[in-house]
């Protein structure tokens, strides 16, 4: 993979990827493929000029109206989740923020549909890619807690934002054989893995966690 990186190389020193890799490795992230990618993806360019020094440490960062990008691990974590299910076609996320988990999904699927309710995030974002030169991303302004049906069912659906209660409305748009990877709850939060199977569904509790939360409707 290549990026087309917006003023120059910047904070692309090899080192300090690989010390990013190297933590998500120890810290259980099993799938190296998703290393790699994370490994690749220039996350600098997602945050802002006065805090791109941070770019590369394990920890979430502000990206404007009150938003945040993940942690490089949960991104890694929440990616190699979705991708246990071999379908690469199409995926859904819920959640679009500055892109830098878009930009991974990228690496995988033919084509990720993204829902943004902030405006300002999904113009910013939209000039983002299309600098960047990611191409197979179908960005979409618009309120994420319903889907997007029309272009369902999906081989995945991430969520990048706590939903109160199980979200059924994206449950139903799942494919057979597919992934939903979301955080539910509201003070103590937990990520949570839904397989659709062919005679119904299988529920995985899987660890704590810290999102904003999701919102109904547009901003």
């Amino acid at each position: 993979m290549s990026f087309n990186i917006p003023g120059g190389s910047g904070m692309t020193s090899a080192r300090t990827r690989a010390r990013l890799v190297e933590r998500l490795r120890g810290s259980g992230i099993a799938d190296e493929a998703v290393l790699a990618v994370i490994g690749e993806v220039p996350r600098h360019v997602f945050v802002d000029e006065a805090l791109s020094h941070r770019a590369y440490d394990d920890v979430s960062l502000p990206i404007g109206y009150n938003q945040t990008i993940s942690q490089p691990y949960i991104v890694a974590r929440m990616t190699e989740l979705v991708l246990g299910w071999a379908g690469r076609g199409r995926i859904l996320e819920i959640g679009t923020g500055c892109g830098y988990q878009t930009t991974v999904l990228a690496q995988f699927y033919k084509t990720v549909y993204s829902i943004e309710r902030i405006g300002g995030l999904a113009k910013g974002t939209r000039e983002r890619l299309a600098e960047l030169g990611v191409r197979n991303v179908r960005l979409r302004h618009g309120d994420g807690s319903r889907g997007q049906p029309d272009a369902a069912p999906f081989d995945a659906i991430m969520i990048t934002a706590a939903a109160p209660i199980v979200p059924e409305l994206l449950v139903d748009q799942l494919a057979v054989g597919g992934r939903l990877v979301f955080p539910v709850g509201v003070e103590d939060q937990e990520l949570r893995m839904i397989e659709r199977l062919a005679d119904g569904y299988a529920e995985t509790r899987l660890e704590k966690v810290r999102f904003v939360p999701l919102l109904p409707g547009v901003a």
